[in-house]
């Protein structure tokens, strides 16, 4: 387990090591580069170059790749070129913020998704089970940032039961009753587009689990039902749903752009759409590390999971599993 655990962290330093690499030379490949949003009307050849040597832009790329990666190991994720605030200083906020969104959705999710797709798996072809399927393929089909707005039209501005956008009230910042309730319509739309994939996949594995040999033989000696579905066939049917908490769990950070911008939460989802639009690189490219750092770190979880979950799930010297 220890070897295994060395052998992907180092895979992982390399996989975060490339991403770097790859996302800071599309940064400089964009139509403009970094300094296009330095022009402004009247600005002379001269200042322009003058801002490019102070920012070390006029250094060749391979140079000023070395130099970003030098801070960014000390913790100095830049500066944003048109204030020259420190990334730091406003990306850390939002993922904060976006961690309580998240959070709350994916809670949500599965609390009510596992159950529900258990007790389905036992009655197939229910009530419940088509209710779930309908919901679940509703999830799929439908656009989240329509579905906020159609939940913006009717619960705030018609009814006027939940606050519109935003993640306080005006006077309120630091009130967890205020906060709750302004997370009720934006986690309401996240958790369908989780709740379509977390029903579906525990229902089918707790199904596949549920006609094995074993489980039938352990009904056959007499075995309560409900033994048998949470102490036998559970904990091998979750493997497949671990593996999706694993792979979602980046999203706990990265967040949902569209769903955050629909209901003008201050997260790091609707921050990279507004820095896309004006060109902040420097914030760009915080916000991909910060992402990859998660996504590795997701999948590093999910293998670690699967022996947690399943102790016939062996970790081999050679990485594989047995």
């Amino acid at each position: 387990m220890t070897e295994y655990l060395i052998r992907r962290i180092l895979q992982s330093v390399l996989v975060l090591f490339l991403i770097s690499v790859l996302s800071f030379a599309l940064m400089h490949a964009a139509p403009g580069g970094p300094t296009q949003i330095m022009l402004s009307p009247g600005l002379s050849q001269e200042a322009l170059e003058i801002q490019k040597r102070n920012l070390g832009l006029d250094q060749p790329v391979h140079i000023q790749y070395i130099r970003w990666m030098g801070n960014i190991l000390q913790g100095d994720l830049g500066t944003v070129f048109k204030t020259g605030i420190p990334v730091g200083d406003i990306l850390w906020p939002t993922v904060g913020n976006t961690m309580i969104l998240m959070g709350a959705a994916w809670l949500v999710t599965l609390i009510v998704a596992l159950p529900w797709g258990i007790y389905n798996s036992t009655r197939v072809y229910s009530i419940s089970d088509h209710a779930a399927n309908f919901i679940a393929y509703l999830g799929f089909a439908m656009p989240t940032f329509w579905f906020g707005i159609i939940l913006q039209k009717y619960l705030a501005l018609k009814l006027k039961w939940f606050p519109l956008s935003d993640m306080w009230s005006f006077g309120k910042k630091g009130d967890i009753g205020d906060l709750v309730w302004h997370l009720v319509m934006p986690v309401t739309v996240l958790s369908l587009s989780f709740l379509a994939s977390y029903v579906k996949y525990a229902r089918a594995s707790m199904l596949e689990v549920l006609h094995m040999d074993y489980i039938r033989t352990a009904r056959a000696k007499g075995v309560k039902e409900r033994v048998v579905v949470f102490r036998h066939a559970l904990r091998n049917a979750l493997i497949p749903v671990v593996t999706i908490i694993g792979l979602d769990f980046p999203l706990l950070v990265s967040g949902a752009a569209l769903t955050e911008k629909v209901f003008n939460w201050p997260g790091m989802g609707r921050l990279f759409v507004d820095m896309a639009l004006a060109r902040e690189y420097s914030v760009l490219m915080a916000i991909v590390l910060v992402t990859a750092v998660f996504v590795v770190f997701g999948n590093l979880l999910a293998d670690i999971l699967y022996a947690i979950v399943d102790p016939r799930v062996q970790l081999s010297r050679k990485g594989g599993r047995a």
